[in-house]
Parts: C-alpha cells; sequence; structure tokens
C-alpha cells in the first residue's frame, strides 16, 4: 500500500529563537540547519529577513540545502500594495524558494490589534499570498490564532484561509497561537475545514504548547486530514514551547497507526540521529539537556527499579516501548538503595565488568550503595562513580595516580581598573609513577572573567598527569549541580559534575562532604579516573 506523505517544517530558527534566553549567533543558525538538512527535514524556517542584522545576514550566507529554505514575514499593511510594502519586500529579497507570510484570523484581534475592518484583513492576505505567487515562489500562510478564530466566528475564518488557498497558497497552515485548544478541538476544526473546500495536502498545523499538549494537538490534525506538520527541536519556542519535533518525528515513524500510514523525508538512519541532533542544539544553547524528555533523554530509558531491571534482562519490551537505538538512546540502568542484583548485574555488564552470579562482591557492592547514599550519596544520576565504587570494590579499579594535597585560596581585591573582583587559586599535588608533580591554576579566563574555586581546581587538576595525560586534554566540565541533603548546622553537601570528552561522550559522577569545595574534588577526582579507565581500556 502506498503511504501518504507528510511534509515536516522546522521554526527553530524563528519560533524557537523566541523562547526566552534564546538568541541564535548567524554561525549558529548555518550549524542548525546543517543537522536539519540532514535529519531529512523539508523546511526550515531561517528566520524574518529585515527584523534583525542576524536573520538578514543568515539569508545572505544560506547555501545549497535539500530542504526548502523558507524566509518569514507577514502579510501587506492595510493602505498600500503588496509591491510597495517594505517590509513584505524584505522578505522577498531574501530569495528564498518559499515564503511564509503570517495574517490575522480572529476577527477579534483584525478589528482590535490591526484596527482595521474584517474586509480590509482579508484583501492584505489575499493580495499577499497573489504577490508572492506571481513572484514564482512557494507561498505558505500562517493562520494567526485560527482556532480561538474559528470558535468565535468560524465563517470569518474559514473566509480568511481560503482567500489564501484561492490565491495560490500552497500551504495553509491553521495555527494554535495561543496553545490552549484541546486536541479533540483541533482535530474537529481540521475536519470542518477540510469540509469547507481546502484540500488536506494543502493543509499544515502549527502548535503551543501552553496545555502541555502540543504534540496531541499536532497528531490530532494528522489524523484529521493535515499533511504538513509544524514544529521545533527539542520544543523550542514562545511561552512554553512549540510542538517537539524531537518527539513527533519518532511517534510517526515509529508507532502505529502512523507509520504504515505516512512516511516522511526522515529516513531510519537520520532517525538514529536525533538524540545527537538534540544534544546538539543543547550544546549551542548551553544548556544542560532535559533528561524526561520523551525518546532523548537520558532518563527515557532508564529502569532503576529492581523489579523493571530484572524483566528488562528477560526482555526489553516489558519496560519499553520502543528499541533505544532507533533514535540513538541508549537503555541505563541506575544503581540506586532501591537497587536489586537484576540491576547491578546488568549495570556491571554494561560497564564491561564480567562477574558470576553468585559472586559475594554483588551483595558487598549493594550494601556499599545502600550505606553511602544513607550518607548524602546519590547513584542513581552519577553512574560513573557508581562504576568506580563497583570495581574497587571486585579490586579491578587500576591506581592511575594518587593525590598528595590540595589546596584552594579566594582572594578579594581591586584589580587594575579600580573594581573589585574575585580570584581563586589551586594548588593540587599528585604522585604518577612515582614522581611527585605540583600543579597551579587560577579561575580566571582568558576574558578576564572569575570562574570559580572548582574552575580553579579542576584545571590544576587536570594540568599534569603525566603519561595520562594525553587522555585527559579533551576533558571538560560541563555541569555542576550542589544539593545541600541535610540542614541545619551538620549540612551535608552533594555535588553532582557532568563531565564531557571530544567525542561526546558524557558521564556524571557525584561527591558528598560538608565542604563544597571537598565534595567537589571527589567528584572531579571520580570523573577523571573514569575517563582514564575508558579509555586506557
Amino acid at each position: 500500500m502506498t503511504k501518504t506523505r507528510l511534509y515536516l517544517y522546522d521554526t527553530t530558527l524563528r519560533d524557537g529563537q523566541q523562547t526566552q534566553g534564546v538568541q541564535f549567533s548567524t554561525p549558529e543558525k548555518h550549524r542548525i540547519v546543517e543537522a536539519l538538512d540532514a535529519l531529512g527535514i523539508d523546511y526550515i524556517e531561517g528566520g524574518w529577513p529585515g527584523a534583525n542584522p542576524t536573520d538578514s545576514a543568515f539569508f545572505e550566507e544560506v547555501g545549497q540545502t535539500r530542504a526548502t529554505v523558507t524566509a518569514f514575514g507577514m502579510t501587506k499593511r492595510a493602505g498600500r500594495s503588496a509591491e510597495n510594502d517594505d517590509v513584505l519586500a524584505a522578505v522577498m529579497n531574501a530569495n528564498t524558494p518559499a515564503v511564509c507570510l503570517v495574517g490575522k484570523t480572529h476577527d477579534f484581534h483584525v478589528t482590535a490589534a490591526l484596527g482595521i475592518t474584517l474586509d480590509e484583513n482579508v484583501e492584505n492576505i489575499r493580495a499577499s499570498v497573489a504577490h508572492i505567487v506571481a513572484q514564482g515562489r512557494e507561498a505558505l500562510f500562517d493562520a494567526e490564532h485560527f482556532f480561538d478564530g474559528y470558535k468565535a466566528n468560524p465563517a470569518y475564518t474559514l473566509t480568511c484561509v481560503k482567500a489564501a488557498y484561492d490565491a495560490g497558497a500552497r500551504w495553509v497552515v491553521l495555527c494554535d497561537t495561543n496553545g490552549g485548544a484541546l486536541p479533540t478541538e483541533i482535530g474537529a476544526i481540521t475536519s470542518a475545514v477540510i469540509d469547507a473546500g481546502i484540500p488536506g495536502d494543502h493543509l499544515g498545523i502549527h502548535t503551543h504548547n501552553d496545555t502541555e499538549m502540543a504534540v496531541a494537538g499536532t497528531l490530532a490534525a494528522v489524523d484529521a486530514g493535515a499533511r504538513q506538520v509544524q514544529g521545533t527541536l527539542n520544543g523550542l519556542g514562545e511561552r512554553c514551547g512549540n510542538a517537539n519535533l524531537t518527539a513527533l518525528i519518532p511517534t510517526l515513524l515509529l508507532k502505529e497507526p502512523y507509520a504504515s500510514t505516512y512516511e516522511t523525508g526522515v529516513m531510519q538512519d537520520a532517525l538514529e540521529g536525533m538524540t545527537r541532533t538534540s544534544r546538539m542544539l543543547d550544546e549551542v544553547l548551553n544548556r544542560v539537556p532535559f533528561k524526561q524528555s520523551a525518546y532523548v533523554g537520558s532518563s527515557a530509558f532508564a529502569h532503576k527499579a529492581g523489579l523493571h531491571a530484572s524483566a528488562i534482562l528477560k526482555d526489553p519490551t516489558t519496560y519499553e516501548h520502543i528499541d533505544p537505538k532507533s533514535v540513538g538512546n541508549r537503555r541505563i540502568i541506575p544503581m540506586s538503595n532501591q537497587a536489586g542484583q537484576s540491576n547491578l548485574r546488568r549495570r556491571l555488564a554494561e560497564a564491561g565488568i564480567d562477574v558470576a552470579d553468585k559472586d559475594p562482591a554483588l551483595a558487598r557492592i549493594l550494601d556499599r550503595i545502600k550505606a553511602r547514599e544513607a550518607e548524602g550519596y546519590s547513584y542513581d544520576t552519577a553512574q560513573a562513580s557508581f562504576e568506580l565504587l563497583a570495581r574497587e570494590e571486585l579490586g579491578q579499579l587500576p591506581d592511575f595516580f594518587e593525590v598528595k594535597r590540595y589546596r584552594v585560596t579566594v582572594e578579594r581585591r581591586k584589580n587594575k581598573y579600580n573594581k573589585m573582583v574575585s580570584l581563586s587559586e589551586a594548588v593540587v599535588v599528585v604522585k604518577v609513577d612515582g614522581d611527585k608533580k605540583l600543579s597551579v591554576s587560577e579561575s580566571m579566563d582568558e576574558l578576564g572573567n572569575d570562574r570559580g574555586p572548582v574552575n580553579a581546581l579542576s584545571k590544576a587538576l587536570a594540568k599534569d598527569l603525566g603519561r595520562y595525560q594525553d587522555m585527559i586534554d579533551d576533558m571538560r566540565l560541563v555541569d555542576f549541580k550542589v544539593r545541600i541533603t541535610q540542614g541545619g548546622t551538620e549540612a551535608v553537601t552533594r555535588v553532582i559534575i557532568d563531565s564531557e570528552d571530544g567525542s561526546g561522550r558524557r558521564w556524571a559522577t557525584v561527591g558528598v562532604s560538608a565542604n563544597i569545595i571537598d565534595a567537589s574534588f571527589e567528584a572531579l577526582l571520580d570523573a577523571v579516573r573514569w575517563k582514564l579507565i575508558r579509555d586506557s581500556a
């Protein structure tokens, strides 16, 4: 049976950039375009030409892509022709093969926000779309506030979208701009639009996530007949975000009835890069990936309970809805005080540690984990520290180096500009192959910014490890989390450190102490030792 084609439209670079705290540079935009194109996205919306220098520069430099690069703008303003509207002209001058224009379809917004008549707004839509088509471009019309408008005045919203379609719009995109429409409403209204004369293979859907149902609303529109799906990587977008393509795409490709009914431009090998693409975007944004993200989150296939892990050992489908490898993710069996020997054996096997079923060390490892978690440690998220603990108990922990001592000082002083600044200095003495090595580092970066005592300590520790130095040169600290596990004067500090190397491998380690610097140093030591074990192996 021939599958129906669904078209994927990414608006990460435009709508995603409206996320609070997100601002892409032009080189970052090009990097994201490259990843989206490799994934198999059909349309990539690059931004609004003329709205800001970054977007304008992007369109000047964008190269060849398999995807259709699309410029975004708005319909012409009342009182002038489409040919003489300078805002519309800036969008057209980007010379993209496709142009998407947003226009009002809710009568309240037309009269209250634009201050024009309903007929004038319809003419603005018609004339703008016709102008794009006359220039030989593919025209898309974003029907802003469509679902709210339909509930208030269905006849007028239909008049607006039919004006765009009749003028030659390739796609009429129904937008849930406020993100408040429920999936049942979206499905019913999309069906009504098709019944009114706009075929589904010319309809798109654009949802926002203000009720945490953007993906569900998008699927409801697809079920009703819409054939273009809009969204963003990692669900970026204004307020609560847009429909998340890293959840939508795997659902469309792996879940029934979508997998056997529809096809997209995303092939299976590209789908296996979905997790990598998601984390690339977080890296660009300097954000820590959200662990609970569907499909691509690091916890998406984590099995903590002993009962679950025991079943996973027998058959992964008992607690996994898909194979993690199909989206480039992996299964994790965390270790915690809830763990049983099933979790332990599986986690040890994943770490490359071979232990016999009845080995008494298994019970000792579990007892030690439970005792240390009572002291404030958490091995649920610190997988690398768990592995080191297990290797130590099994007598499989190599003695790479010994820390003889360390010292951290923090000084508050005025700099040459007579401004008060903080400066941390760390001294670490290690013994490698019988030789003592002393390393000193400051917390100041190349721009003159203080990065704190833990940064200075990290740099000093990784400065000279003798013959092991080459193995850790590509390490970097990517996240640092602090938790106080007890209150009052006997407070205990838990530090979780996420590290990453040049191959993209990421691991987490934990340290606990009444002293935050000491807890941090313990986590840093574990991070280095884990890296040395993996690379020397």
